[in-house]
């Protein structure tokens, strides 16, 4: 681990600040104007509207991307080596690199055939409309080459790294003897690690570290991708990635998005997992941000797995940086790394078909067979023991729908289009798959994100968390509490609001001396009645933890806190649950995660959402109910 063991943050921040990095590449400015509808007027020459920008704001992008993030780490020095036009935009860009700064002396002018890059995006609300591109039909002279290559000449003995960014198929790259001439210079230097992150020249700049995207790697290779937006199979990526090593015999890297990246050096491949980001996510500039992190922790004299990782924690704190092109510092990379949600096994959550059982039985193990000797069982409580609050997903998601919408009346807003609604539907389905198990309040302050970004509700009309929760309770209530009635009357058995075998497997581990605990993202005042109306809240013996006033913490992380200090072996856990949460800190603390793909309705078979969710949380065993005891029972 990058964090909490061999390397803190002072280290690094020390390590950083003795680099000298130099970036050469297409530099760009991102200019990000805010529309203004509501000023417009008609123009008296052309009788056309105007279209007035309310708020502007300018930065660096394309290798500047790079630059920045390099800059909020700390690095030392920071050289830029690029071409910018002679016009109020090259102006900028020179003003923007200097005031974080970097030395701009290799950012060569070119006064003919030559606008500085710009990415113009005009935002009507949080919705980006069509981008603005400047210097598309940029060439670059044989006398502006000369100038910049000169400069890179000129410091690249003194420089740790280069890192070189080609992005414009008309940018400075697009020179043949430009080409050639770097080409020419990273072989003159080996003592200088060189990094290459290319669109369209990804087998360029032989003896550079490359760093691709899984489609391009899978492209240099000679493979077809058909749509980039679709995942591609791992055994494709990773031959790609072997096949690009052999070619090239310098380290590859190959990011993945969310399922993380494979490193091919000369041990073969390394994989490192995906992270779960929560929420919105807003993918530009990840993947500069990943080489930012992953060129400075190798110029640091780290190796390329433990660069990899650390330029995965830079991209995950990117992605949260919704509407401009983020950085990270080492700050918040350290708040992510300490303690990692990643996405584990994404292949074989997706595909059942891939799925090992234990002979005879309905077991899934997603590792080696996990033999423990487990004194402390913790579980979840609705979906993994009781059914009383079946089909909350299906109450949550319209009351989540309606709020984001702001048609809680029933009337959908005017302002609303349809691509409005179908947005919004898949954010929420995502937001409940990732929250599921977390405290009702957290999912409603994630909710309260969602209306803001959408916006289609004005911001006085906004509730709080707290206002939303009681609205879907309210909701959830009637159903749960005509649930209560039949089973106080009679009308229902313990066996029809519970999963099959969950009772009996609770005593039966009650019986063997096994400590138990209760914990959900349910209200603990709810929880405890619930489990006592069932007739087993005995068995925890005051052990029951839910969401408590004022409390922000998840009460399964509280739990699990409180157990490892007490007994500090957490391979002596176990914990039981249907949702990511416990199984992302069952998986964090060493325990035994076992995830319950509970088919709620039926109240037992498997859940093969719910499979694909605990999976990805790090679940080791997988298992429909409790049915069949026994097996689970010898492992445990």
């Amino acid at each position: 681990m990058l964090f909490g063991m061999d390397v803190k943050r002072d280290r690094l921040g020390r390590e950083f600040a003795r680099l000298r990095i130099g970036v050469v590449g297409d530099f760009c400015v991102d200019a990000y104007w805010t529309m203004a509808p509501e000023r417009g007027e008609t123009s008296v020459e052309t009788g056309i509207a105007t279209r007035p920008v309310g708020r502007q704001r300018y930065a660096s992008g394309g290798a500047g991307t790079i630059v920045n993030t390099l800059a909020a780490l700390g690095v030392g020095e920071i050289h830029a080596f690029g071409v910018v036009g002679e016009d109020p935009f090259g102006a900028c860009l020179r003003g923007l690199l200097e005031r974080q700064g970097v030395r701009t002396q290799g950012l060569v002018a070119q006064s003919e055939r030559w606008d500085t890059h710009v990415y113009a995006k005009p935002y009507m609300g949080d919705r980006e409309e069509a981008r603005i591109d400047f210097g598309t039909g940029n060439v670059l002279d044989n006398a502006t080459a000369d100038g910049l290559l000169a400069a890179l000449e000129a410091q690249v003995s003194t420089l740790d790294a280069v890192i070189i960014n080609e992005q414009i198929a008309r940018g400075i790259h697009g020179s043949a003897a430009f080409r050639k001439r770097l080409a020419a210079l990273v072989k003159r230097c080996p003592k200088t690690l060189f990094f290459l992150d290319s669109r369209h020249l990804g087998n360029g700049y032989p003896g550079a570290i490359l760093k691709v995207n899984e489609s391009e790697a899978v492209r240099l290779c000679g493979g077809t991708v058909k749509d980039v937006r679709k995942r591609l199979p791992y055994d494709d990526v990773c031959k790609a990635a072997k096949r690009l090593y052999r070619k090239r015999k310098t380290p590859v890297v190959v990011t993945r998005g969310d399922r993380g990246s494979l490193v091919a050096t000369e041990r073969g491949i390394a994989e490192i997992p995906g992270l779960l980001t929560v929420g919105a996510v807003d993918t530009v500039g990840a993947g500069d941000s990943f080489l930012a992190g992953f060129a400075a922790l190798m110029a640091a004299g780290h190796s390329p797995v433990e660069a990899a990782e650390f330029g995965g924690f830079a991209s995950g704190v990117t992605v949260q940086k919704i509407g401009e092109t983020g950085t990270a510092s080492l700050a918040e990379i350290e708040a992510i790394g300490t303690s990692p949600d990643y996405v584990w096994r994404p292949e074989l959550a997706d595909d059942i078909r891939q799925a090992t059982r234990l002979p005879g039985t309905s077991i899934e193990v997603t590792g080696a067979i996990p033999q423990r000797n487990v004194a402390v069982a913790i579980f979840d409580h609705d979906g993994t023991i009781s059914t009383l609050r079946t089909g909350w997903e299906a109450v949550m998601e319209p009351v989540m729908v309606a709020a984001v919408l702001g048609n809680e009346t029933g009337l959908l807003r005017r302002s609303a289009s349809r691509n409005d609604v179908a947005s919004v539907k898949e954010d929420i389905k995502r937001l409940i798959d990732q929250t599921t198990g977390m405290q009702t309040l957290t999912q409603m302050e994630y909710l309260v994100d969602l209306v803001r970004r959408h916006g289609l509700v004005p911001k006085a009309r906004i509730k709080t968390a707290a206002a939303y929760k009681a609205i879907y309770l309210k909701a959830l209530m009637k159903e749960v509490t005509r649930r209560e009635k039949a089973f106080k009357a009679g009308k229902l058995a313990v066996g029809d609001v519970t999963m099959r075998g969950s009772v009996d497997f609770l005593h039966t581990l009650h019986r063997a001396g096994v400590k138990l605990y209760l914990a959900s993202g349910t209200d603990r005042d709810a929880v405890e009645a619930e489990a006592k109306m069932l007739g087993y809240a005995d068995l925890f013996e005051g052990r029951i933890y839910g969401a408590e006033p004022g409390v922000r913490e998840d009460a399964k992380k509280r739990v699990l806190r409180a157990i490892l200090s007490d007994i500090g072996d957490g391979s002596r856990v176990a914990i039981f649950g249907d949702g990511m949460v416990e199984m992302r800190e069952g998986k964090k603390a060493g325990c035994l995660a076992v995830g319950i793909a509970s088919d709620e309705r039926r109240r037992h078979g498997l859940n093969r959402s719910k499979r694909a969710r605990l999976i990805r949380g790090g679940a080791d065993l997988v298992i429909p109910d409790f049915a069949t005891p026994a097996p689970l029972l010898d492992i445990i």
